[in-house]
């Protein structure tokens, strides 16, 4: 009876991820230092776990695929074999498959791809064929389509054939069809070869059956091969009277017909490992290194943890509710109670947060391969450095930043590093650095993407401003370096000149400063021409629960995260001087402008007192004062969505529920400024 291995199908996924992810971070260290090792038998381990994973779960497919790639890792451990550009290509775009395999498997399907193109590729390796090869052919999938020997009277076929294919064969057999091999030749100068191979199989289909092709049908048909290819049928028909129907097809030539002879042929398997095998295996992928302790970890789904958190919430708003109770009532028993709840309610506050947090590693992991593939793309010489992988973020910020990052990479790549002809002009090495690097700061993680390249021309940027008509000729000469600079977030804004895969399509900036703000965090650029550009990002360390500075207007209180606000002063009217229609005061040497709360609000207007307090809040590099009536003081919140209806007003982030069971809303400093 087959076990139903679908129950196993959501590890199977996540294991594969982790694995691929090793195998483009690994193979990525042997580009560099092609005598690592280490890193080659990380390789060679991760993609015999794959291989044995995918076989289990019946994706014979990508079993295959990891078969042929573990057969040229052996020649490198072996010596057999060096690594080399072309080699790295050609392993890099298998686990491009492997990864689309892998999403296909995702959303539902069943695994199954023709591999044969990137087979025959690795095939080419491990034989040192590779004269024939190039990084083009690699990178575009082409095939040489000569993977099949001349095929003789009784030679075995070039196809690899699953359960389903010998029990189609032999039912074939059985009822008196021809196993047939042909390769088929198409005259060199041939200008319309997917059409010559399009009349193949119509001819072959009015009396015979195509079972397998190489390369695939959808290669044949975009005239992806050379001048030959191999194709497996089932005919009664005699060979000659095929033979005869083919070459009577212009610049067709049938270069051998074989019968297969259908007993013979198996599944290909993996051949079975003895216990020591295994463990000598084991040995030698450990090597002389001490095993340390192993960590035990269990998997958890990230909806459970949501589930907990807004538990411990629910927890952490009710224990406020019982502080006012105990404060109103002033009962003794019920203050020590509320003390030892306070006590638990935050350890287990903090062991939730802590489950929750992830290093940021898992994003940045994803970034050198893609920095690689995209320097090679654009002809530029570029050295990627990561700092701070260690540092921790809430694992919804993780989740949402990773796109903001690709984007700032990528228009490093492109706009910020030159060519290295250009480089070497302006005095500087060929070799450009790109730098990605985290830390923690406070209750805040900040992320910066630096590069050495050009940086950014203040004048360029207006000019094209001006040419999209973004702002006004009149407007622009009174514009600063950096409000030039704050152009650049402006929606669809690009300084490319011309579209392509990379950029130019109007996706600029805008899209990374809103999702960056959604997060609740900001973004702001420095950059200095010639010399290179650096954009810093700060995000809250977590969404769910955060310090706040309560505050009242009128008869409301609202919630001031506590990271926006810098400092908290009295003023009194007489303090309170006009600066061009602007209400401002002198702070310690410096003008700061006021707003009052009440009017950004629109809260009904009552008689204010003569004592007026001002909350400092800032963002990024700016500050303002916030008029309130009083400062409650400091508190633990909960953030609640407002929900699709309320989403996206100014001003509001979202809201809690206070411990007297009213709801409070909390400020979005953000959009107030």
């Amino acid at each position: 009876m087959k076990m139903d291995m679908s129950q196993y199908l959501d590890i199977f996924l996540e294991e594969s991820k982790e694995h691929l992810g090793n195998l483009n971070q690994k193979l990525l260290d042997l580009e560099k230092n092609s005598g690592d090792m280490s890193a080659l038998n990380e390789i060679f381990r991760a993609a015999h776990t794959l291989k044995g994973m995918s076989s289990t779960m019946g994706f014979e497919d990508l079993a295959d695929l990891t078969h042929h790639m573990e057969d040229v890792l052996v020649d490198f451990k072996e010596g057999v074999l060096q690594v080399d550009p072309i080699s790295t290509d050609a392993i890099f775009k298998c686990f491009d498959r492997i990864q689309t395999i892998i999403e296909q498997i995702e959303t539902g399907g069943n695994g199954e791809i023709d591999n044969s193109d990137l087979i025959y590729i690795l095939q080419s390796i491990k034989s040192g064929t590779t004269n024939s090869l190039n990084t083009e052919m690699i990178n575009c999938e082409v095939v040489d389509d000569s993977v099949s020997d001349v095929l003789t009277e009784n030679a075995e076929p070039t196809f690899q054939f699953s359960d389903y294919d010998l029990t189609v064969l032999r039912e074939a057999n059985t009822r008196g069809f021809k196993v047939l091999n042909l390769r088929i030749e198409v005259a060199p100068d041939s200008l319309m070869k997917s059409v010559r191979a399009f009349m193949v199989f119509k001819a072959i289909e009015e009396d015979s059956e195509i079972i397998k092709s190489n390369p695939s049908a959808q290669e044949l048909e975009e005239g992806k091969f050379d001048n030959y290819f191999d194709i497996l049928i089932i005919s009664k028909t005699d060979s000659q009277s095929i033979i005869k129907r083919l070459e009577s097809i212009s610049e067709i030539k049938v270069q051998s017909l074989t019968e297969i002879q259908v007993e013979s042929l198996t599944v290909a398997r993996e051949p079975v490992k003895t216990e020591a095998a295994s463990i000598s295996e084991a040995d030698n992928l450990v090597g002389n290194k001490k095993v340390g302790k192993i960590k035990q970890t269990v998997r958890v789904d990230i909806d459970r943890l949501d589930s907990l958190m807004n538990l411990v919430g629910e927890l952490v708003m009710h224990k406020g509710r019982l502080e006012q109770i105990g404060a109103t009532e002033k009962i003794t028993e019920l203050n020590e109670t509320i003390e030892q709840i306070d006590r638990i309610s935050g350890d287990l506050q903090s062991v939730v947060m802590k489950v929750r947090m992830v290093p940021i590693e898992q994003v940045f992991n994803r970034f050198p391969r893609m920095v690689r593939d995209l320097s090679k793309d654009l002809n530029k010489e570029i050295d990627f450095l990561m700092e701070g992988k260690e540092t921790e973020l809430d694992r919804t910020v993780i989740d949402e930043i990773g796109d903001p990052l690709i984007h700032l990479l990528r228009n490093a790549i492109d706009h910020g590093i030159e060519l290295p002809s250009e480089r070497v002009k302006s005095g500087k090495p060929a070799k450009g650095t790109l730098m990605l690097r985290a830390r923690h700061e406070g209750n805040n993680v900040y992320i910066e993407v630096e590069d050495d390249g050009a940086g950014i021309n203040p004048e360029r940027i207006i000019q094209k401003a001006v040419d999209k008509g973004l702002i006004g000729e009149r407007e622009a000469e009174g514009f600063s370096r950096e409000e030039a600079i704050e152009l650049l977030f402006a929606p669809g804004f690009s300084t490319a000149d011309q579209v392509t895969d990379v950029s130019g399509r109007g996706v600029g900036l805008d899209v990374v400063k809103n999702k960056i703000e959604a997060l609740n965090g900001e973004i702001n650029v420095d950059s200095k021409l010639g010399t290179g550009t650096k954009f810093k990002i700060k995000l809250p360390l977590t969404l769910a629960i955060i310090q706040a500075l309560m505050i009242s207007v009128r008869n409301e209180i609202y919630a001031i995260p506590l990271s926006s606000v810098d400092e908290t002063t009295i003023i009194t009217e007489a303090d309170i001087k006009m600066v061009q229609n602007q209400e401002v005061i002198m702070l310690r040497g410096n003008v700061l402008p006021l707003y009052r709360l009440g009017k950004l609000l629109e809260v009904p207007d009552e008689a204010a007192n003569d004592d007026m307090y001002v909350v400092v809040v800032r963002r990024a590099d700016k500050q303002i004062g916030l008029v309130v009536d009083s400062l409650i003081g400091q508190q633990e919140i909960v953030i609640k969505s407002l929900g699709k209806l309320l989403a996206g007003v100014p001003g509001i982030a979202g809201a809690i529920v206070a411990g007297d069971g009213n709801v409070r809303l909390i400020l979005d400093i953000a959009t107030l400024f």
